[in-house]
């Protein structure tokens, strides 16, 4: 499935932030050489890329898509699991955030909030991305009937040219790189 190789894609691009990310946080850890700027663009990544992108793909088609044909599946609890982590995720960032504002504040014990939940963000979403990749989309290449792999290849395929026509992918790979430059070298 076209979709699926494209998400695997946007795996591997979310497993570079997740790197950058990593060693921010050793930095902010080790008093190291860092801005707490950088968690802007970082930040804004997760989000847009990452979330609402990715995960939008993910959630509001492939998921739906088997959980309404793939009955064991989705009554096996696999899909909603999927939905929790990426809620888990999205929980980690908005503490991430909120320690960098206290920070940014003076409240130097914030360093543990940043810490913690970006390194809680990075675990989780390396696991995550490692079920889908093994696990998740091999059920859909391998259970999903043709008439609905075409279709989520067509839905994806809306949101993917959106994206394009509106630089999505192209403003935040160029941001990633940037961060990798600046931080992984």
């Amino acid at each position: 499935m076209k979709s699926i190789d494209i998400m695997v894609n946007e795996h591997e691009n979310i497993r570079r932030m997740l790197k950058v990310v990593r060693e921010i946080s050793y930095r902010v850890l080790t008093n190291g050489d860092f801005s707490l700027e950088d968690f802007g663009p970082v930040t804004d990544f997760i989000k847009n890329y990452a979330d609402k992108l990715h995960h939008g793909k993910e959630e509001d088609i492939l998921f739906e898509a088997m959980n309404s044909e793939i009955q064991k599946l989705a009554k096996s609890g696999a899909i909603t699991g999927m939905y929790i982590e990426h809620d888990q995720g999205r929980l980690f960032i908005a503490n991430l955030l909120k320690g960098v504002e206290a920070f940014r504040a003076g409240e130097d014990r914030a360093r543990l909030d940043i810490i913690a939940n970006a390194i809680a963000y990075t675990d989780l979403l390396d696991r995550h991305i490692e079920k889908e990749n093994t696990a998740l989309y091999k059920f859909a290449q391998n259970m999903l009937s043709h008439e609905t792999k075409q279709k989520v290849d067509a839905d994806c395929e809306v949101v993917e040219k959106r994206a394009l026509d509106d630089g999505i992918q192209n403003h935040y790979l160029s941001s990633l790189k940037s961060l990798e430059d600046k931080y992984i070298g």
